[in-house]
This record gives structure tokens, sequence and C-alpha cells, in this order.
């Protein structure tokens, strides 16, 4: 964590049913009633404790850790054909170090892939949710 225990906020691009799924896992996970607007985007940390920060911060982490296995699981070519003006950002919170490992593991995706980071997103993150859904019988 930071000096002051706070969670770096990072975005990311997820085509819209991947936004809308992600919403879900938080209204679940965290309670979280409207996802669009809960990340204040002037601001680039947000306290531990917080619990949208929290329960991204897992997920981040989840998502590190099971990146490899992610990747295998995701339909890339179903995130290629998403409208290049159809993916939506969407804020995630998670300690300084797991954002780091994120990034270096979604910019070497998209590098493998051939793709843009936005199409490497989704599929991932779409691997992560239906994972998550599956295993836990829905959100």
């Amino acid at each position: 964590m930071t000096a002051d225990d706070r969670y770096k906020l990072f975005g990311v691009y997820v085509s819209e049913d991947v936004f809308d799924a992600l919403a879900d896992y938080l209204y679940e996970a965290a309670g979280v009633v409207d996802y669009e607007s809960y990340f204040d985007p002037s601001e680039s940390t947000i306290p531990v404790g917080d619990p949208g920060a929290d329960a991204t911060d897992r997920l981040v982490s989840d998502l590190v850790t099971e990146f490899a296995d992610l990747y295998d699981e995701a339909a890339f070519e179903t995130a290629r054909e998403v409208d290049s003006d159809a993916f939506v950002l969407a804020d995630l919170a998670a300690d300084p170090q797991t954002v780091a490992n994120a990034r270096e593991r979604f910019q070497a995706a998209a590098t493998i892939q051939e793709a843009d980071l936005r199409t490497v997103q989704t599929a991932i993150l779409s691997a992560y949710l239906s994972r998550t859904n599956a295993r836990e019988g829905g959100y």
C-alpha cells in the first residue's frame, strides 16, 4: 500500500455488457448501487476500507493471480467484434503494486494477441466475471 494505506485508482475499457456484469459484481460484493459514478475520477487514490475499493482490489488481485488461466479462457475474438465506440471506462482501485502488475499483464496480452488494450481488458474481465458467476451461482 501507499504510506497512508490508499489504493491506486486506474481505468480499464470494457464492453457495455462487461461493465454491467462488473456493476452487478460490485453490487453483490460491496453494495455499490451506482458503479458508474462510484469512484471520483478526479481522485487518484482511494482509502483502504472503502467497500467498493476493497472489492475491486480483491478483483484485481485475483486477475493478476489467475491471469494465465483467464487468458486461456478469454474470448478474444468476441471482444474484437465490439464496435470501437462501444467501450466504456470502468474504474478499479487496487494496491499500487497490483495495479502495476495488472497493467503489465494486460499490455503483454495485447502484444501477444496483436490487439488493443480494450479488447484484452474486455476479454479477460469477461472471463473472470463468468468464472466468478459460475463459481458462486450468480452474483
